[in-house]
Order: structure tokens, then sequence, then C-alpha cells
């Protein structure tokens, strides 16, 4: 038969928004009540890494290094060493080191986060921190990102990891930690930059960064990207394999720079068409990945999918009151749509000619927000001493809509068509609609002695179309207390306490009647020193961080509650910086001591109540390996000439649903989960740069070693990670 026509329910607007006001709390005003204006149309981002105008001709070259010294992670420009929390940053200069393409290549350099297999209702990038889950972490510019896509880091200039709890400084979070991406903003002088890369298997990506300066006041910038990769696992049957195809572009427009009243608009803009892989299956009679088939079968078709196109919009604005005094303001408009049909593994058949193997996962989803945030800093003194003041306000609509895809047959083979909604079944639709204010203080009651202590308030209000959990209100306090002692300014060690709370509906739509709201709060003692005049950063802390009333990442599952309390006890060491003018090194260690303490307790739509079962009480939490570790350097040996490598080493990770009050998973007689085990993959790295082209080779996975990537934390099956590729780069500058 033939498929029907369809269209998306997507219906773009093109209502451009009103005139940007020089103040936040005036456009807070006009957000408020006029709350269902589409913000669509031109935004941006404040330069996050901004040139002083008596620096511009000495640094307009200079790499950033593998030590970053500038984030907005803590809602102002600073130093990361300054920050009395754990903190780790990912560079433009790493990430082009390593070739990577993916947000999920760049966060292999974060100690303590393992990667989830993109089963159920959670695709897309999705990745443990600390033991705990990400999902609602994901930030673009200190603006939630949480949707469901793979990113792209074509116009990333760096990446912040603030682990720890941090909804007094974003509104949300989880007891792992936020992961912030810092998007490339104009700079002020011309640059070009045209890159191009081949390799293993069917490697090919095209990147162009182009910055335009007009004038002191006025710059462009532009990325484009385009990329295709194969794999090393194919279908035995029709020869199909796990691909990514991806494209996008972004441009970022900065004005009146040169004045006290900036303004950036920016948009972002990415399209995926990928044939997406759910990995092998684990055996039930060894609890490990199985051997009855070879790791390179692939049980996705030439016709499974997932395609996705996100378009993320934004402006911001920056009023400098006095060099200590600013008020910055961000309004964007978001939207995210994604259609997928994969194809899930089986422990002991291969993929027929039909394709009749495995079950069919499907989906249709749109996601849409709109969100205004405005942050007030001030320096000052007051009573002898002085004070870092912070303060702001955050509005956010969201609302989302998914079901699966209308199953077809031809000539007896299954067939699903991009956003082609099932007929059967009911949509998973929701609203909501968040409100938050924060002030945090940071006092230097004596000298050298520093003392933070902040409170936020989040009102969140959700309407749901389940008819057993129509309406969701929640209202939440967040709170952050730090001590800081800076013996020298290079020296930094701190204790501190944070707490969050999960204000957004995304993670509450599946709770059958009001449980108590997802927590988490997190104690930590660390110490930072930076050496060699700065060059070189170290890092150490020792951290408690436990979480209640835990959500389930599948949003599709019967129970919404995962376990009502569980525990990691860490301890993480980090190295980034430069040792001498030539030797350079990125490396961090985690020790994760992972534990549930209470299992899970659910209602469903009749009122029965279940409890998880007692037994998982006391087990190390899935998804979380006791160790990880990564290094990578590099050392300039001669010239032009630069070689080095790294290594990204992860323990074993146990798969299984904590929620259930079925039995615990054994083997012979003793508790025993699935398990990814523990591995460690090494890459290579070689490159030849002059002031105006470069080549770069790049050998990852150099000894082709089959591990495993990722787990379906629920513990059906794993993903093995990519086998040996070599990628040749060639880029040029003018």
């Amino acid at each position: 038969m033939k498929p029907p026509q369809y269209r998306s329910h997507f219906h773009p607007t093109s209502r451009a928004p009103g005139s940007l006001l020089p103040l936040g709390a005036i456009m807070a005003g006009m957000m408020l009540s006029h709350g269902a204006t589409h913000a669509q149309g031109a935004a941006a981002k404040a330069d996050d890494k901004e040139l002083p105008t008596t620096k511009i001709e000495s640094d307009r070259d200079k790499p950033d290094g593998l030590r970053a010294t500038t984030t907005r992670v803590g809602k102002t420009l600073q130093d990361p060493h300054d920050i009395p929390q754990a903190v780790t940053s990912i560079t433009n200069t790493l990430m082009g080191q390593q070739q990577a393409g993916s947000l999920r290549e760049a966060l292999r350099n974060v100690s303590g986060l393992t990667f989830n297999a993109a089963e159920g209702g959670r695709s897309g990038d999705n990745m443990n921190l600390r033991g705990f889950y990400t999902f609602g972490d994901l930030y673009m510019d200190g603006i939630r990102d949480t949707a469901q896509y793979n990113r792209e880091i074509f116009n990333l200039e760096q990446i912040d990891v603030l682990r720890g709890a941090g909804a007094m400084l974003f509104g949300r979070g989880q007891a792992g930690g936020i992961i912030n991406l810092v998007s490339k903003t104009p700079l002020r002088f011309d640059q070009y930059k045209l890159s191009g890369s081949v390799g293993t298997p069917g490697y090919r990506e095209a990147t162009a960064d182009l910055n335009k300066a007009f004038n002191t006041d006025t710059q462009l910038r532009v990325n484009l990207m385009q990329r295709d990769e194969g794999s090393w696992r194919s279908n035995p049957t029709d020869g199909s394999e796990p691909e990514i195809h991806r494209k996008g572009f972004a441009f970022s427009l900065a004005l009146n720079q040169s004045s006290n009243n900036r303004l950036w608009l920016n948009h972002y803009h990415v399209e995926t068409n990928d044939n997406p892989d759910y990995g092998v299956a684990f055996d039930a009679a060894t609890r490990k990945p199985t051997r009855q088939l070879p790791d390179r079968y692939f049980w996705g078709l030439n016709r499974t999918f997932d395609k996705s196109q996100t378009g993320v919009s934004t402006a911001v604005h920056e009023y400098q009151f006095s060099p200590q005094t600013q008020l910055r303001t961000q309004l964007r408009w978001g939207d995210y749509e994604r259609s997928y049909w994969a194809k899930t593994p089986s422990a002991t058949t291969v993929q027929n000619a039909l394709g009749t193997i495995g079950g069919n996962p499907t989906r249709a989803s749109d996601y849409e927000t709109l969100t205004l945030q405005s942050d007030f800093s001030t320096q000052f003194s007051a009573a002898g001493m002085k004070h870092e003041l912070l303060a702001g306000l955050e509005y956010l609509r969201e609302s989302s809509h998914r079901k699966a895809l209308q199953p077809f047959t031809l000539g007896g083979a299954p067939y699903y068509f991009p956003y082609v909604e099932a007929a059967a079944g009911a949509a998973v639709d929701f609203s909501g609609k968040s409100v938050a204010v924060y002030a945090q203080d940071t006092i230097e009651f004596l000298p050298k002695w520093k003392a933070t202590m902040g409170i936020r308030r989040d009102q969140l209000d959700a309407a749901y179309n389940s008819t057993t959990s129509p309406l969701l209100s929640y209202g939440e306090n967040s709170y952050r207390a730090a001590l800081s002692f800076h013996p020298t300014p290079e020296t930094h060690y701190y204790l501190g306490w944070s707490d969050s709370f999960s204000p957004t509906a995304d993670l509450y739509q599946l709770t059958v009647t009001p449980l108590p709201p997802e927590r988490s709060d997190v104690i930590e003692l660390g110490a930072k020193w930076l050496l060699f005049n700065g060059d070189l950063a170290l890092r150490a802390a020792l951290y408690r961080a436990t979480k209640v009333w835990e959500r389930n990442t599948d949003l599709e599952a019967t129970a919404a509650i995962l376990t009502r309390k569980r525990r990691t006890d860490g301890i993480e060491l980090e190295a980034a910086g430069r040792i001498t003018d030539r030797w350079e090194v990125f490396s961090g260690f985690a020790f994760m001591n992972a534990t549930i303490l209470q299992t899970a307790l659910n209602q469903d739509a009749t009122g029965a109540i279940t409890i998880g079962n007692p037994e998982y009480t006391g087990k190390r939490a899935r998804n979380t390996p006791r160790v990880t570790f990564n290094a990578w350097t590099t050392y300039r040996i001669a010239g032009p000439w630069t070689v080095g490598g790294g290594v990204e080493a992860k323990g074993d990770r146990e798969a299984f649903n904590p929620s259930g009050a079925g039995a615990v998973p054994t083997l012979n007689g003793a508790y025993k989960p699935n398990t990814a085990p523990g591995y460690a993959r090494w890459d290579a790295f070689a490159a030849y740069e002059q002031k105006q082209w470069a080549l770069r080779l790049n050998i990852k996975n150099l000894f082709d070693k089959v591990y495993y990537d990722a787990v379906y934390d629920n513990g059906a099956f794993t993903v093995p990670g990519a086998g040996r590729t070599v990628i040749l780069t060639a880029s040029l500058k003018f």
C-alpha cells in the first residue's frame, strides 16, 4: 500500500518580537503581560570571550589552550578558579585537537560522566554525571536546552560543567551538575577559517567560521557545518549501517559594542538525518553483552531513520551602569522537532531481509520553549566588607507534543514514515509555565575569606492531557552556601553546599498523583591551585550528593518514580593547562560510590501502590562506574610540529530498573544485573601548523578495541563504541 500524505503538526509563526527595551525589568513586564507572543526572529548571546580593545592585535591568533580562563557558569564572567564549586571547562582548542564533532565526543573529557543509550522516552544527548542523569541540566548560554536532540559543537567556544546541585543559579538541576554550552560570538577583528576533513569509515566534514568586523560597533560571525559518518557495524542482510548526516548554521550579530548599551542577535539551526543504532543485546545467561552474535552486526535497516530540525533564536542585551554593575537580559525562542524509527537488537537472531527481528521504537515530537532571563550583578563595599551581589528573574513557557508513528506493512515488511503519527492511541501533550526570582551575595568578611549565600524561589504550574494527572503545581525554594579561603591569589580552598529543585513540566508528566518534587543536595569540599603563572590549573573535590524522589528517565514508563532516595560519595582530581611552553595536558579522575538508599514508591491509575523491591537497597546505582579516568596531552616537538594523544577509561556499568516490585536480576543465585565491561580507549594526534594553514591527523580508538560506549539503563542492551577511525583535516585561515 502507498503511505498517506502527511503534514507535521508544527506550524511556524512569522510574528517578530517587539522592540528590545534597555531594562530587563521592563522586558519582564511586557513578557508576563503578553505571554502568548512568539518571539521568533533574530537573537543572540553575549560575547563570553570578549577581548579588550588594547589586546586585539596580540591575541587574535593566540589559541585558548587547554585551560579555560573565563566562564559564565556562575552567572558573571569570571575565572573558574574563583568559583566555590567544581568546574570542568572543555575549550575550543581541546575539541579541535581531538576532532570532536558532537557534544557526545567532547564530553568524553569529563571525568565521572557516562552515556545512556537512546531507548524509551529520552533519546538524543543523554548522560549521567556523578551517577545522576542530566537530561534536565543541559544549557545553551545559561538558558535551559534540554530538548531531545543530538547536539553539534561547530558553534561552541567551550563547554562548562558546573558539578553539584545548581538550582539556586539555574532554577533546575540534579545532583550531578549542569552542562552549559557556550556559543561563539563576534570578534572585534576580521578572521576567517575554513576546514575540511576526510577519514574512515566514510567520514566527511566541512566547516566555516567567518567573522567580519564592520566597525567598532558592529560585527558579524557566521558558522557553517556539514558532517557525514559511517560505522564499522552493518546489517549482514541488507548492508545498512549506523550513519550520521548532519548540517547546521549559526550567526551572531553584535550591535552597539562601543557603548554601555550592547546587543547581540543570534540564531542556531541544526538538521540531522541519521540511521540510529540501538546496539547489541545482553545475554541473560552471562549478564554480559551477547557473544552469540558478532558485535559488528547491526539490526537497523536502510529505511530506519532519526530526523530532527532544531531552531534556537536569542536576543541578548547588556546595560553597563558602571564597570562594577550591569544588567544582562536574554530572550529566547526554541523549537525542536524530531521523528525517528529504530530497531532494537536480538541476542540470538540475525536481522532478516524483511526487517522483522527486534522491536520498533518510534516517535514524532515537537517541543517549544519561550524563555526570558534577566540577571543583575554589582560589586560594592558596605560595613567595611566587599560584596558581589547577584539577583535575577526568569520566566519559562514550554509545550510538548509526542506520539508514536503509524505502522504500515509493505510486502510483509514493517514501515514507518517521518512525522506520520499513529491513528490509534493518545498523544503525550503538556504545557507548563515557571517563574523564578533569585538573589545571592558573596561577602569578603575578612581578608582572603569569602562567604557566599543565595536563595531562589521557583513556581511551576503545568497542564497535561492525562486524565489521571491533568494539573500539577509546585512552589519550592533552592539554596546555596559556600565558604572560600584564598591564602594567595593562586590558591582557593572551599566548602560548599547546594540543593536543587526541578521546576519543569518535562520531568513530572507521568506522576499519577502529585508526589513530592524531585530534589537534590550536595556538600563539597574542594581545593584549586594555579601553577606556572596561572598556565596550569589543578583541582580536587570530595563530595556527597543525595537525590530524593528521583523521576524515571523514560517518560513513557508506567512508573514515574525510579528511586525514593539514593546517594553518590565521590572524589575528583583534575589538571588542565600548560606545563611548559611546548607541553599541555588535560586530565581527570573520578571515584564514585553510588548507592540506592530507598526504593521507589509508585501509584498506578487505579490507585494501587507499588513499592520497589527492597533487595535493591544498598546496591550500586545504574550506569555508574566506580572509576573513570581521562587524559589528553600534546607536545610541540619542533617548529610547526605537534604530537599528542590520550585515553578515556571507565569501569564496568550496571543496567537494571529498580522501580518495580519484581525479582532482582540474579546469576547463579547471586545478585547480578546486566553489566557493560570496563574499557580503555586510546587516541593519537599529530599536527603541522603554519600561520595561515594547518594539517592534522587524528586516529581514534588507536588499537581498534571493541568497547561498550553507552548502556540502556533499564538493562536491555548496550551500544558498542566506534572502531578505529582515521581522520585527516586541513584548515585555512585568512
